[in-house]
């Protein structure tokens, strides 16, 4: 009996959205020893994933009953789900009650990510942040992570990006700033690759290369959903914006394929620091 309960501590669903993070997650996942089983949102999961199943958002009911056929108990959300169809948001009974426990506790996005994980919990499930699971998916330690270090101008940036991003996050607006010398944009609803476009777009001419890229975590931030994420095309984005790096956190920060992120950046002349705070 204790050794079928220990296999079933090492089962854990991957719940996966769009873009390239799945992949890495079940892979990091695989190597540390879990048994992944996959489950693709429908309409946005890459199908060349090859998930084990596909649910629409408003059919989780279905997943639910294969987990606990399955004896799977762990649980771990990551990739983008971006603005979903309303046609396909159209709940089964499971879905329904969990929505209507989400919506009478909604005060922004971060309390209804609390709010999903408390419900999961009550039925008997385990919601875990991935980079905890597998923290060669962030940048474990502080510090320079490239060859190109940031001067003493960047360091204002710096620091000024993090004392907003910290305000805009404890008011649940976003997540990500750009600042050089004075706050350039700031994330709301469209989201960081957004920002970063009309970001690109606003400094098309500027001559002069200046100012930071923050995604920071929001000031008590439930990490096991939503959990920020920086990648090569955000690394080219900073690039076209005419910014001089980026700043991020040390280990709640996905660093989707950490080797290319860093090897783009290296050929881009952007300094990418990975902070403490």
């Amino acid at each position: 009996m204790k050794k079928s309960t220990k296999q079933n501590d090492k089962k854990i669903a991957l719940v996966a959205g769009a873009l390239d993070l799945p992949f890495f997650t079940r892979d990091a996942l695989r190597r540390a020893g879990w048994d992944v089983f996959v489950v693709g949102l429908k309409n946005f999961v890459d199908p060349k994933l090859q998930p084990d199943m596909i649910v629409r958002l408003g059919g989780a009911g279905r997943a639910v009953r294969e987990f606990r056929r399955r004896g799977i108990k762990n649980l771990t959300f990551v990739g983008a789900i971006g603005h979903p169809n309303l046609y396909d948001i159209r709940p089964d009974l499971w879905s329904l009650s969990v929505l209507i426990s989400i919506m009478k506790h909604q005060r922004g996005y971060d309390s209804m990510a609390v709010t999903l994980n408390k419900i999961l919990e009550k039925r008997g499930f385990n919601v875990v942040a991935a980079q905890d699971l597998a923290p060669e998916l962030t940048f474990e330690t502080a510090g320079v992570q490239t060859k190109t270090k940031p001067t003493k101008t960047d360091m204002a940036d710096i620091r000024r990006a993090i004392d907003v991003s910290h305000t805009i996050g404890k008011l649940d607006i976003g997540a990500s700033v750009v600042v050089d010398k004075q706050v350039i944009a700031v994330e709301a609803a469209e989201g960081t690759a957004r920002m970063l476009d009309r970001v690109v777009e606003m400094r098309k001419n500027k001559k002069r290369i200046g100012g930071v890229f923050a995604k920071m975590t929001k000031p008590g931030q439930d990490l096991r959903i939503d959990i920020p994420a920086i990648g090569v095309d955000t690394v080219r984005a900073v690039a076209a914006a005419h910014l001089r790096g980026i700043v991020v956190n040390t280990k709640t920060c996905f660093v989707v394929d950490r080797e290319n992120v860093i090897k783009e950046a290296n050929k881009s002349k952007i300094f990418i620091v990975a902070i403490d705070e």
